[in-house]
């Protein structure tokens, strides 16, 4: 046997390993030895006020587990989670200092798009990122029908562990809310885990948006964001896309308009699925007569799709501009069209249903998020 013939498809596969591991090692891995004048900070159930010293100490006879821990007591997972009645808002965390948030995860049960996630930075009487958790953690469509994403940003793993990487940095404090729209008690645990630390001049503040149009007027473009005012830099968007009608539904073209720019953009893409990094309809293909499509989660960009026996599609896409942040100096708009084909090798504008959130960083103040859809626009319905 030619032993020659093995080493080129041996180098092709430990490069196919190996690449997507590379950009977790260069952001994280390479920091992890050097010490740094921080402290470390985690806010959880079992810690409301994050302050140290001061976790596990919730009385057995206020604990959410109260009767799983009855016969430990005091220190044994007495409070694991919190319960937000319906129609009432909860404070999940805040903190008075300068720092940064490196990590939240959550579990959430209830209706994801109606457990709306507010940030507040240094005292702001407006937030910064408003959304849905599920939308924000990129699990849009709803508990039961979460993703696996193994991205930098965000990671979604078995069974409904949401967890965001984002740096949020703060200078005086932050606050977090999460508000329950729902009309039943939603149980939530969490936990939201940050550094005290100086903050260099030249850090931005971390900013989130959602919106959900369904269905997209006739032929007008998906706003994913408008109205920003200031500097800064977009790093991300997810997307949901609901598919109303048959046949490709990903023509359309994503625009960045930039600084005073506007009919036409400083960036135009090439078509949703290019801008999402993928190509040729995400491989899609007929199976016994459905049309499925091949899922994928990288560092920077995934796509993948929703089992569902109704008559919508439903898909759901995500790109990190980590390596490549769109950059603005006074001001951005983001859009997207919704394109699939018709005869004669036409375009044919589709009425698709879109919810998105985007993420950027941004100088403060900012300009005043649009309100929210209503709780019936809100909702995905079968």
């Amino acid at each position: 046997m030619n032993a020659n013939r093995w080493i080129l498809p041996l180098l092709l596969l430990l490069l196919t390993l190996w690449v997507p591991l590379a950009p977790a090692q260069t952001a994280d891995m390479g920091q992890a030895y050097k010490m740094k004048d921080a402290e470390t900070r985690s806010i959880s159930p079992e810690n409301l006020t994050g302050e140290k010293g001061k976790g596990g100490m919730t009385a057995l006879e206020q604990g959410t587990a109260k009767h799983a821990a009855r016969e430990l007591g005091l220190g044994w997972k007495v409070n694991p989670y919190i319960q937000i009645e319906a129609g009432k808002t909860f404070t999940l965390g805040q903190f008075d200092g300068s720092g940064v948030i490196n990590h939240i995860w959550m579990t959430p049960v209830g209706d994801y798009r109606l457990l709306i996630m507010r940030f507040y930075w240094d005292g702001e009487a407006e937030p910064s990122v408003v959304a849905p958790a599920g939308d924000f953690f990129a699990a849009g469509w709803g508990m039961g029908n979460e993703p696996r994403i193994t991205s930098l940003a965000i990671c979604v793993n078995p069974r409904s562990g949401l967890n965001s990487y984002w740096q949020m940095p703060f200078r005086k404090g932050f606050r977090i809310t999460m508000e329950n729209m729902g009309d039943k008690q939603a149980t939530v645990y969490y936990s939201i885990n940050f550094s005290l630390e100086a903050l260099p001049e030249n850090a931005a503040y971390f900013h989130a948006q959602f919106r959900r149009v369904n269905p997209l007027p006739n032929k007008e473009d998906y706003t994913i964001l408008d109205g920003v005012k200031g500097t800064g830099q977009y790093v991300g968007t997810y997307l949901t896309h609901g598919a109303n009608s048959p046949g490709w539904w990903g023509e359309g073209e994503a625009k960045f308009f930039v600084d005073g720019d506007k009919q036409f953009p400083t960036i135009c893409g090439t078509g949703e699925e290019d801008y999402f990094c993928g190509s040729y309809g995400y491989n899609e293909h007929d199976v016994k007569g459905k049309t499925l499509y091949e899922n994928f989660s990288s560092p920077y960009t995934g796509f993948h799709q929703i089992p569902y026996e109704g008559k919508q599609r439903r898909f759901g896409e995500y790109r990190w501009h980590l390596t490549d942040p769109i950059r603005f100096k006074s001001d951005l708009r983001v859009t997207f069209q919704c394109i699939g084909w018709q005869s004669e090798g036409r375009y044919l504008p589709l009425q698709d249903d879109l919810g998105s959130v985007a993420y950027w960083y941004q100088t403060e103040p900012h300009a005043a998020f649009p309100p929210l859809p209503e709780k019936d626009k809100l909702v995905i319905k079968d």
